[in-house]
């Protein structure tokens, strides 16, 4: 044992994805179809999504919330951790995102265990139950983050989870002037959400960094 931690490299970050369950065809032909329709390419890893899995398996989760469906790489990703009639609520603002996603959500084999819900996360989060869901994952623009955060610690029971991507910031983290757009906004909320009373959370460094943490 070691009272100071290993710095994770590349070659950690290779060592770990050659020996996780890998996506599937499916999937790798969902991001196919996804860039062919012009949707960017920032879906989460394999490693991030056999590790969602592992933490929702964990929880015992029947009912997840997502914020940023994108193609439903995600969604699909999660409704396949969950028991039969368990769901996944997943919202999506852009309605040509939202069109790709019913396809290839409706072409899975947990179309049943998805509902894509078309809106501004913004207005349609407080239309949720309190305490309805098992967990929620958000990967959708980083200027609202604060506000996913209050709705979730909301609508998420006590015990749920709450996981939200991109901590890393898209690789820029500590970059002196970032080039991409949200980066400062990551920053913030990165101290925001390790400042808040109520959950347990820690960043994985997994993708782009995943916050998970409890609710308590």
């Amino acid at each position: 044992m070691s009272e100071t931690s290993t710095p994770v490299t590349a070659e950690h970050f290779r060592y770990l994805a050659e020996r996780t369950v890998p996506e599937d065809a499916f999937l790798c032909q969902l991001k196919d179809a996804a860039r062919a329709a012009g949707l960017p390419a920032i879906w989460i890893s394999p490693e991030q999504g056999s590790f969602v899995q592992i933490l929702l398996k964990l929880c015992r989760a029947r009912e997840v919330v997502e914020v940023g469906t994108l193609a439903g790489y995600s969604a699909i990703w999660m409704a396949r951790a969950l028991p039969a009639g368990g769901r996944v609520r997943t919202i999506e603002i852009n309605p040509a995102y939202a069109d790709v996603a019913e396809r290839w959500v409706s072409a899975s084999d947990v179309a049943d265990r998805i509902e894509i819900v078309r809106g501004n996360a913004v207005e349609v989060l407080p239309a949720f139950t309190p305490d309805s869901a098992d967990a929620m994952f958000a990967d959708a623009d980083k200027v609202n983050n604060a506000t996913y955060l209050r709705e979730a610690l909301r609508v998420v029971r006590k015990g749920g989870l709450i996981m939200f991507d991109n901590a890393f910031a898209f690789g820029q983290l500590f970059a002196p002037v970032p080039t991409e757009s949200g980066v400062r906004e990551m920053r913030a909320f990165n101290d925001h959400l390790a400042s808040v009373a109520g959950v347990h959370g820690i960043i994985v460094p997994l993708g782009d960094g995943l916050w998970v943490a409890v609710k308590n």
